[in-house]
């Protein structure tokens, strides 16, 4: 899967915020009319190395079809609101070994970020496909919690702006924060994350990308 280099990764935290700024003017937002595949990426860190892992999955039944793998040494910091300048560059290069994904699943936040463009959106933007954030937690919005039964939901607002939704994937377990990345739309967000966690709180590409980061990780150690 190949990527637009659109700015340079190597920018200090406040150039980093004004190429977000820039940059968010350019995401769309759309219906995800037809899904056959899915991809999802996670990093894990094993001191100042990061492991990234992407898995491409059939979208009817989660078989994985194939993943890719890549490390590099990251010395940009952990910030709140530019993870994607910390786990952007070995992400992408991880999934330079995946192709045909109709979507893409990221581990935080699309849209539902201060400036309206998360991980989910920059990546999205630069490899030009659909995308979808779907966080463990909160970045920014506030929200009433949804019902406890799976695919309950409520609106997560910022601003008087609907970002995003925060979403039961299972009945009676903590909700995950979806959001619309690059090309998707909310609706299409919750039901793509919704049918991608099929027995676990987190969606299937996640969940097993983020287990094969944490085995390479571990494996280095």
């Amino acid at each position: 899967m190949r990527y637009r280099k659109l700015h340079s990764w190597d920018v200090k935290p406040d150039e980093a915020v004004r190429i977000q700024e820039m940059l968010s003017g350019s995401v769309r937002i759309q219906r995800v009319d037809r899904v056959e595949t899915v991809a999802g990426a996670d990093v894990s860190f094993s001191g100042s190395r990061a492991y990234a892992a992407a898995v491409l999955l059939d979208y009817q039944d989660m078989r994985i079809l194939d993943a890719s793998f890549a490390e590099m040494d990251v010395s940009y910091p952990y910030i709140p609101g530019l993870l994607t300048f910390r786990e952007g560059p070995v992400i992408l290069r991880a999934l330079e070994g995946i192709d045909n994904a109709d979507i893409l699943l990221f581990d935080g936040q699309g849209i539902a970020h201060p400036r309206r463009f998360g991980e989910a959106s920059h990546l999205g933007l630069l490899l030009d496909r659909p995308s979808v954030g779907c966080a463990k937690s909160k970045l920014c919005g506030e929200f009433s919690e949804p019902g406890k039964e799976r695919g309950s939901f409520s609106l997560l607002v910022d601003h008087g702006e609907i970002v995003g939704a925060v979403l039961r994937t299972r009945t009676n377990v903590r909700p995950v924060f979806v959001s619309p990345g690059h090309m998707s739309d909310l609706s299409s967000a919750i039901e793509i994350a919704l049918n991608c966690a099929r027995s676990h709180r987190i969606p299937e590409p996640l969940r097993i990308a983020h287990i094969l980061s944490l085995k390479r990780a571990g494996s280095k150690r």
